[in-house]
């Protein structure tokens, strides 16, 4: 009897194609989670349904046409080459599959396919290594959800975190060592932002504001968005020899002035307006690059940068297929 282990790798999502249609379905099943929007019910049913899905889905169509590839979406074609790497370096013990959060491949369809396998143990890795509870913990609850209906439920192992991975922060560290610090005059840690209610609500007293998340990890803040950020950045900068007074962390991609700060574009505004001319950004919080790498940091912030007196902003590619990113998920599957 061959007890193989199956391993779920799964990613946020992407739309079908660039057309408004398939952006417009992908919006409506990510925005009309409730990890994500989380507010009443009928109120996040009327905001997304009625006023933001149909008026953001033909813009961000036409963006993620700029985005597309003749591979697709990098953050797909990406996925799927990790999925394949790792693999063929687990060998034939373990199955290896990927399903993305919103749109397809679909978590319901892909454990479709892992329940037929009838494995003994199945690991699921969610590709954030910071948790959330609109990533990861969004994630692990649609698969809980789809399991708890079978009748034979196996072990069932679930990755929450590994920001820290010292694995991981080698995957960085070697694609960071490409750019000489010394020739920026300043570094960006830009991470997805969350509202800051998300974060308030990991604590069971008081709010995040009233811990050190900036400058440590404690029982308490181990599962804050927040701490767990500057967490990742510490260990990226000592590996790299920035000093703290070289570099800010930043969140990007917010919805409004409740989120996560310093906002990341404004503290690209402010480094032009400084003089600074050359800016290096990091984007830890995404494996795989993506429309918020890509076209956001690498196309949006250097205009800002640009009409604000700067010259360069230099997006880090993020760790995609990276030899060192497959050898840290196997080692994550291995030790669980």
């Amino acid at each position: 009897m061959k007890n193989k282990t199956g391993v779920l790798l799964i990613n946020l999502g992407t739309p079908d194609s660039p057309s408004v249609s398939d952006v417009r379905s992908y919006l409506s099943q990510f925005l009309n989670d409730p990890r994500v929007i989380d507010i009443p019910w009928l109120l996040r049913k009327m905001l997304v349904n009625l006023v933001i899905v149909p008026f953001r889905a033909p813009k961000s169509a036409k963006i993620y046409k700029k985005l597309w590839t003749a591979n697709g979406s990098p953050l797909l074609y990406y996925s799927e080459r990790v999925k394949d790497l790792l693999q063929k370096d687990l060998g034939p013990a373990y199955e290896v599959h990927l399903a993305m959060r919103y749109k397809n491949p679909s978590i319901p369809d892909v454990l479709g396919v892992m329940k037929r396998k009838n494995y003994q143990r199945i690991i699921v890795l969610p590709l954030f290594p910071q948790y959330a509870s609109a990533s990861t913990g969004s994630a692990h609850e649609e698969v809980m959800r789809v399991i708890s209906k079978w009748w034979v439920i196996p072990d069932v192992s679930f990755i929450s975190q590994y920001y820290d991975h010292p694995a991981f922060i080698n995957a960085i560290v070697d694609i960071g060592k490409k750019y000489n610090h010394n020739e920026y005059d300043h570094v960006l840690f830009s991470y997805h932002g969350l509202p800051e209610r998300h974060v308030d609500k990991v604590y069971n007293d008081g709010l995040c504001t009233d811990h050190n998340c900036e400058n440590e990890i404690t029982d308490d803040n181990k599962y804050c968005y927040k701490a767990t950020c500057y967490a990742t950045t510490r260990l990226l900068a000592a590996a790299l020899n920035i000093p703290a007074a070289k570099y800010t962390v930043c969140f990007q991609s917010r919805l409004d002035d409740k989120w996560l700060k310093p906002f990341s574009d404004k503290v690209v505004e402010e480094c032009g307006r400084k003089g600074m001319k050359k800016i290096l950004a990091f984007s830890p919080a995404f494996t795989a690059d993506c429309l918020e790498t890509i076209i956001e940091i690498g196309e949006e912030y250097q205009e800002i940068f640009h009409q604000n007196g700067g010259d360069k902003v230099q997006l880090v590619e993020s760790l995609n297929d990276h030899p060192l990113w497959i050898s840290c998920l196997k080692e994550i599957v291995l030790a669980n």
